[in-house]
């Protein structure tokens, strides 16, 4: 399943909390959990320093799962939220026999 995580800074904390060590640490684990698969696209958000991430797990609990084992997370400093995706079902109005009423 893919799920969309957006992550969320905890409000309030300090910028030293975020030290050079857990980033290290961080990008460490990320890299893992994109070689294992779990992450499959990683991005930043353009105007905010956001991470958002792509990833493929057999279901919410266990993205919730992967990402508790983050080091940020582990610490404290950040959460995701996480989206649940569906293939979009609008393209089958293309091919539908019938268009009287189907929005």
């Amino acid at each position: 399943m893919k799920i969309l995580a957006i992550e969320h800074e905890i409000p309030n904390l300090p910028e030293e909390a975020f030290t050079p060590q857990i980033l290290r640490k961080e990008a460490a684990h990320t890299w893992e959990l994109y070689q294992q698969g779990f992450i499959r696209e990683i991005y930043f958000h353009r105007d905010q320093h956001v991470a958002v991430l792509m990833l493929e797990c057999s279901d919410v609990e266990s993205a919730h799962q992967v990402l508790e084992q983050l080091p940020l997370v582990r610490s404290g400093l950040i959460t995701f939220e996480l989206m649940p995706l569906i293939a979009y079902p609008g393209f089958a109005r293309l091919f539908a026999e019938s268009q009287g009423g189907s929005k």
